[in-house]
Parts: structure tokens; C-alpha cells; sequence
């Protein structure tokens, strides 16, 4: 059984296997005949997404950004769920897995609206699906994505689990596993605050505040309109936001000192609300930062907040910490040892089509079934269905 870590945000859409991984903006357009291709450019498994789904075509991510008349693009959640979801999770499994076998998805959801949607997303995904990439090359190629099982959890504990398990869903660090830890998962439109005991969720301490690197665009923009009365869409500020400079009408805008003070006054009001919320927590081991946003933010945010701030890795990409821990709890919850027989199982197949002798399918250690036995017995709250 494959285990698929996907994460449907309202920037960016990300999945991930434990072999390979995949993003794209959340951004859905609808497919138009291309008089003709180029074949310079970015060339990636998303530069060129177009997929046909339930009889419907459509351009996903950066390709409906440049090629499509009608572009949608959402900061409402409901929305989100009911138009967004199907369509971007569907093709990120697809893209992301080859296997026409069931697969068990975990994702996550924010804090605020998890008891609200859990059940909608899951009807949304789960089932057979029958879905067309398109190539520029003509070459369609139609997978079946069947998504047998769905666990769907707080969003930000994806981070807390991507820090304590390792990628065959073992514990590998249970000194943090037995720590009072925050997370503040900065996202696109939102940001969620976790606090977790010893793995435990606590309720009290949780929420979900529509502050997320969303506003900072929309105060930028909206300054730019002010000056050159053009509307940019949010959507298309992420590579200006990145180089501090944009034209508009052959005309540079530089942007750097504005980010800054936007920034800065973004994490002063994260920070506050932090703080506040966690005002009796003061027994916090480590305050964890997740989420693309954090890595922009984190610098400002550092000395806004009381307590010990766990340090961003520099060579690793933030909007990943989530989906990553998704695909490793999910083969804690569903089994290391029945994880690795399903790849031996697929291995075999393979090889024996192959007409090659098996040597890649090495048998299991009894000793290392009993131990991962023995461990999937432990924290037995975090394998129920939600």
C-alpha cells in the first residue's frame, strides 16, 4: 500500500511518497488550444500541467498562469473545498505516484476548520479516478488514481511528525516526542498555532488566524495600484516578492523597503496574537516554525516571540515540512512492516515482467517485525480514523 502525504493550500499544492515529491501553485485555468511550442523554457513535471478530469479539461499552476483566458484562484475556504480540492489533489497524486493500486492519503487541514471539512474533503478525493496528462508532445497519458484510505489532521502537526519520524514511519527522535511543543504554521492565507504534549493536541491552545503571507501581498499590491493604477494579482507577486523589484509598464518598482515594514508589522501582529494565546503555556519546550511564510517571516518574527524558536533550516524548502510529515505518519499509522512488504511485493512483479532474477527484495529482519510491531502499538491515539 502507497502512502501519499498531500497538502491542497490556498498558494500552493504540494504531494509527496517518500520517493518523490511535487508542487504547484493552486491555480486552476481552463486549457486552450497553444498555436505553437516553444521548446525553450522551464520544462518540469508542472511547467506544462494539463490534465482532463471527469470529461473536463483544464491548465494547472504556473501553465494556467501563462496560457489561460480564465484563471481561478481562491482565499475562501468553503470554496476551496467544494472547486479546488478534487482537482488539484487528484493530478498532485498523480503526478507524484505511478502505481494503479489503492493508496492511502493523509493530509491536513487548518485547525479552525477541521472538525467542519474533514468529512467534506475526504468524500471529495476518496474513490477511483480516472485522470489524462497531457504532453506537449501529444503523448496523453491516462492513470487510475484510486484512493482507498483518508486520515485527515490538524495541518500544522505535519511538521512536529516530519521532525520525529524517520521515512519508514519509525520513531527516530523520542526525546522530542515526549516535549510540550508549538507550532506556528505560517501559510498563504492563514496561520495556525498548535500546541502538542507529548503528542498530544491540545485543544486550548489552538487556532487558526486569517494572518498569513497573503495580507503582506495585498498591502504591496495594493500599494502598486496607488502608484500605476495596475491590479496584480496575489498569485503573481510570489517571483517579485522574491527579487524585491517589478515592472509595470516598462517601468521598475522597487519593493524591498516596503516588504520589509510589511513584514515586519505582519509578524508584530503574529507575534502578538502568539503570545496572547499562549500566555499560561509557559512550560513550551520549543516553538516550531512551519509553512512557506516562515521563512520570509522568520526573521522578524524571532524576536517577537517568548520563547525558544526552533531555527529554519537554510537548505530546505519550509513548504514542505507538512506533506513530508504526512507521508511518514501515514506509514506509521498504516505499518512499517506492511509498507515494506507491499514495495517487496511491487519489486517482485516488476522484476518477474522484467524476465530478471529478484535481487532487490531482500527479506525482513524478524527482529526488526517485532520491533516495528512494537512500535506501531505505541501512541495508539494518533492511528485512529478522524
Amino acid at each position: 500500500m502507497e502512502i501519499v502525504g498531500i497538502d491542497v493550500g490556498f498558494g500552493f499544492t504540494k504531494a509527496y511518497n517518500g520517493k518523490n515529491s511535487v508542487i504547484f501553485k493552486s491555480l486552476i485555468g481552463d486549457a486552450t488550444d497553444i498555436q505553437f511550442r516553444s521548446l525553450l523554457g522551464e520544462d518540469s513535471s508542472t511547467s506544462n500541467l494539463h490534465i482532463t478530469l471527469e470529461d473536463k479539461s483544464y491548465f494547472l499552476g504556473s501553465y494556467a498562469e501563462l496560457q489561460s483566458n480564465i484563471r481561478e484562484f481562491t482565499l475562501d475556504q468553503e470554496k476551496l473545498i467544494e472547486d479546488f480540492v478534487k482537482i488539484l489533489a487528484i493530478a498532485a497524486a498523480g503526478v507524484c505516484t505511478d502505481t494503479s493500486a489503492p493508496i492511502n492519503v493523509v493530509s491536513g487541514l487548518p485547525v479552525g476548520y477541521l472538525k467542519r471539512d474533514s468529512k467534506k474533503f475526504k468524500e471529495m478525493i476518496r474513490g477511483v479516478h480516472e485522470i489524462t496528462f497531457h504532453s506537449s508532445d501529444a503523448k496523453d497519458i491516462t492513470k487510475r488514481v484510486h484512493i482507498d484510505k483518508i486520515h485527515v489532521i490538524p495541518q500544522p502537526i505535519g511538521s512536529i511528525f516530519n521532525l520525529i519520524f524517520d521515512e519508514n514511519g519509525k520513531i527516530k527522535d523520542r526525546g522530542l516526542a515526549t516535549q510540550k511543543l508549538g507550532v506556528v504554521d505560517i501559510g498563504f492565507k492563514t496561520t495556525d498555532f498548535s500546541i502538542f504534549d507529548h503528542l498530544q493536541y491540545i485543544e486550548r491552545g489552538s487556532s487558526t488566524m486569517d494572518t498569513g503571507i497573503s495580507k503582506c501581498f495585498s498591502v504591496i499590491a495594493n500599494k502598486l495600484r496607488q502608484e500605476s493604477n495596475i491590479n496584480i494579482e496575489l498569485y503573481r507577486m510570489f517571483k517579485f516578492i522574491e527579487s524585491g523589484m517589478i515592472k509595470i509598464r516598462g517601468k521598475e518598482y522597487n519593493i524591498s523597503n516596503l516588504k520589509k515594514r510589511v513584514y515586519n508589522h505582519t509578524a508584530s501582529a503574529i507575534a502578538s496574537d502568539l503570545n496572547r494565546l499562549w500566555e499560561n503555556d509557559w512550560d513550551i519546550d520549543s516553538i516550531i516554525l512551519s509553512g512557506g511564510g516562515s521563512v520570509e517571516l522568520s526573521e522578524y518574527l524571532g524576536p517577537n516571540i517568548d520563547g525558544n524558536v526552533v531555527p529554519i533550516g537554510k537548505n530546505f524548502d519550509a513548504r514542505f515540512n507538512n506533506v513530508q510529515g504526512y507521508c511518514k505518519f501515514g506509514r506509521y499509522k498504516w505499518g512499517y512492516s506492511k509498507y515494506l512488504s507491499s514495495t517487496r511485493d511491487e519489486q517482485k512483479t516488476k522484476d518477474a515482467q522484467a524476465g530478471e532474477k529478484n535481487t532487490m527484495a531482500q527479506p525482513v529482519n524478524n527482529g526488526d517485525e517485532t520491533v516495528a510491531e512494537k512500535q506501531t502499538k505505541g501512541l495508539s491515539w494518533l492511528r485512529r480514523q478522524s
